[in-house]
């Protein structure tokens, strides 16, 4: 097997193979829609940090910056039309990422669960798993191809088809608290959690399907701020501050 890029290694890295799922609204920066060039910028070069070290980097984008689908439903749009409207605007994501990411000299695929030949790869599974072997960052957008499913769900499901050592989630806080610590400053902060914790409880932090697709392919879930240049690196090191949420 080629493991070319693990040869950069210079750190104890405690995952060799991760999946990061970035929400479409965490490139907004302080606007209310679209891509914030610099925030775009400081993401990649985190996610640049992450591959110095020699992981495999594989990455699921939301849309939502663009266009939500269930927003687009709720106001009268026909719920499967709005879904697949979702999912392109996680195409126009996941082809800036690229775009910078190249800019930072990384060689990237994007690949799209809709086929769309003349724009990106179409997502195949042992092709994807080629590119990450190869040293290549692989963007998975278009969620999971069908309308219903969240991008959640598209990060777990990718997550367990390429055998990644863990799915990391990243949100405006640095992890999971028992209430908005953003509103409640008494929130308790939970450094790990278990699957059925999680869905016991309705912790919200992803939806019930990604969390169970995970507790079945045994992946962790790992919370993470993205909002601090670094988290990223410093939680695939196993140090830093997030919720690791996994069966034991």
């Amino acid at each position: 097997m080629d493991t070319a890029p693990m040869e950069k290694q210079t750190a104890p890295i405690k995952y060799q193979r991760v999946l990061l799922k970035i929400s479409g609204e965490s490139l907004m920066g302080q606007q209310e829609a679209g891509i914030e060039l610099p925030v775009l910028q400081r993401v990649c070069e985190d996610v640049k940090n992450v591959y110095d070290l020699g992981v495999q980097v594989a990455l699921v984008i939301g849309g939502g910056n663009i266009f939500r689908g269930l927003k687009g439903a709720a106001e009268g749009i026909e719920r499967t039309s709005s879904d697949h409207m979702g999912m392109l605007a996680t195409v126009i994501n996941g082809l800036a990422l690229q775009s910078m990411l190249e800019r930072l000299g990384l060689e990237v695929r994007v690949m799209s669960a809709i086929p769309m030949q003349s724009v990106c790869e179409p997502y195949i599974r042992r092709r994807a798993m080629h590119h990450m072997k190869k040293g290549r960052i692989v963007i998975c957008v278009g969620g999971t191809g069908n309308p219903y499913f969240t991008t959640d769900s598209a990060a777990a499901l990718r997550a367990s088809e390429l055998n990644c050592d863990v799915l990391m989630k990243a949100t405006r806080v640095d992890g999971i608290y028992s209430a908005d610590p953003e509103k409640d400053p008494e929130a308790k902060f939970y450094p790990q959690l278990t699957y059925m914790q999680v869905l016991t409880d309705n912790l919200r932090i992803m939806d019930l399907a990604a969390v169970s697709l995970a507790k079945e392919s045994n992946i962790p879930i790992m919370v993470f701020s993205l909002n601090e240049p670094g988290n990223m690196r410093e939680a695939v090191l196993g140090k830093g501050r997030f919720t690791l949420i996994h069966d034991t």
